[in-house]
């Protein structure tokens, strides 16, 4: 088919116009970008500038540090680390928790973790832009937008205050760089869940739906094709912002596997540092499991991945294979802490499925459950569950397995490569998948000996030693020893 030559013509021009208006953008794109470097790097120089030079200050960005989760375990355990192995240090704590002053952040951490933390040269900073890494505000491409968003969160601590010693115990990677090259510091990380991984990709890519991964993008192949491309580029962001730290940290077999492969670190680069678990505490905590209720409990944060609609399935299904009267001894017991409008709203959905499939009455929700009333479910509950697909590690199932709970947890990540151990003499305790499995296992535990029981429990406590307090302090001294050989 011939085309007329105006045709033609204005073809070439549209062609033409939409190459140099995409490279002009580019290129202003990158203009701006290197403005905004040089601007940071200028004020960050002149902040360093009116510090003391003297004392080495270690800045911990956690941006949360008053959430009352694992990962604030691991800040607070790290910060002690640091105030026993290096006592002259300044330790900052970066953090968005702008309703809650310091001695209410320091009394919440002790009372929820039962630990000494020192007030000995700790200062708050407080960081007013939190709501830019809240996954609400980006509705869509939250990664990339949490992962900018850090970086206008990461300007304001940085110009707040420059550490000698950077370290993000948070999992916002892109504040790495900003730190290495704009202030100039030493920059370590403490990576709990990598923020995209291969099994991200991997499902995307097979089209499956979860969480993550709606059912609509997971059905199209135009849009899995896009957001595929969209992942493999943010997984190469990701990538490059790891190759800015100088000491890299993860807390699990299943962590540091994927770490290596999207940050391409190779053998001795990166530190396996089990996190902290109050074991020690926790092997007293002994009760009436033997009383009228079972109680079941589940330990996690209200959050879409630790996937709390599988645990009230399980009890749906549980339903099915017992007799009334087994069943009404039976109680989940689901505690987890709230950090948000979002976390609450999860709990009201939860409770509205729990009345969707009549478990209502055997589904009890504790959010933001003191430590003292914690324990006293520790010592009254009998099986402990945790449902998470691809756990990065599972604190909250070491903490169980040490307190004497049978603990039934998901086939994969943490559980399955660090944690529970299935085999003949010596199973220590139960792994699932389906809501169908769990509730076999808790029938099957419920069926169980005392004596049986007894061997579980035995083993599980002491395969738990080695997840303590003081192994964590003892490997993230041997990490990060490195970084404070240079002011030594």
């Amino acid at each position: 088919m011939d085309w007329p030559d105006n045709v033609t013509d204005t073809l070439c021009q549209l062609a033409y116009t939409g190459l140099c208006t995409s490279l002009a953008c580019t290129v202003l794109t990158g203009l701006v970008m290197l403005l905004a470097f040089l601007l940071v790097r200028v004020l960050a120089s002149r902040a360093r500038a009116g510090q003391d030079g003297s004392v080495v200050t270690v800045g911990f960005f956690h941006p949360y540090c008053n959430a009352g989760g694992g990962g604030e375990r691991v800040l607070w355990c790290a910060v002690r680390a640091v105030q026993i192995r290096y006592p002259a240090a300044r330790i900052l704590v970066y953090t968005g928790d702008t309703d809650a002053a310091p001695d209410m952040i320091l009394a919440k951490a002790r009372d929820r973790f039962n630990m000494q933390i020192p007030d000995t040269n700790l200062q708050f900073v407080y960081l007013h832009r939190r709501r830019y890494v809240e996954a609400q505000f980006y509705p869509h491409f939250t990664m990339l937008g949490q992962s900018l968003g850090s970086l206008v969160l990461g300007v304001e601590a940085l110009l707040s205050h420059v550490p000698s010693i950077y370290i993000d115990t948070m999992g916002y990677s892109f504040t790495m760089p900003l730190f290495k090259h704009c202030g100039g510091s030493l920059v370590g990380c403490y990576v709990h869940y990598p923020t995209i991984s291969t099994d991200m990709l991997a499902q995307v890519q097979s089209r499956s739906a979860t969480y993550n991964n709606r059912r609509r993008v997971a059905q199209s192949p135009l849009a899995s094709f896009l957001k595929l491309r969209y992942y493999k580029i943010f997984a190469w962001l990701y990538s490059k912002c790891g190759s800015a730290s100088d000491c890299v940290m993860v807390n699990s077999s299943w962590t540091e596997e994927h770490i290596r492969a999207i940050w391409g670190k190779g053998e001795g680069e990166v530190a396996k540092v089990f996190p902290p678990c109050d074991t020690t505490h926790l092997a007293h905590t002994k009760g009436d499991r033997e009383g009228e209720q079972v109680r079941i409990l589940s330990l996690g944060q209200f959050r879409p991945e630790k996937d709390h609609p599988l645990q009230i399935k399980a009890m749906f299904e549980l339903r099915q294979i017992l007799s009334e009267e087994d069943w009404d001894r039976m109680r989940l017991v689901i505690v987890g802490g709230c950090r948000g409008q979002e976390d609450w709203k999860m709990v009201q959905d939860l409770k509205d499925l729990t009345k969707y499939l009549s478990v209502e009455d055997n589904v009890e929700f504790h959010p933001n459950l003191p430590f003292s009333d914690l324990l006293a479910e520790f010592s009254k509950s009998t099986i402990g569950i945790h449902t998470m697909w691809n756990e990065h590690f599972g604190i909250g199932i070491v903490e169980m397995m040490a307190a004497g709970l049978l603990t039934i947890a998901h086939r994969s990540g943490g559980p399955l490569m660090d944690i529970i151990v299935e085999d003949a003499g010596a199973r220590n305790g139960f792994l699932a998948v389906t809501p169908q499995e769990y509730a076999a296992h808790i029938a099957y535990i419920n069926n169980m000996g005392e004596e049986a029981r007894e061997g579980v429990r035995g083993r599980a406590a002491a395969s738990s030693d080695m997840f303590s307090n003081q192994q964590f302090e003892a490997g993230w001294v041997r990490a990060t020893d490195p970084l404070f050989a240079k002011f030594q």
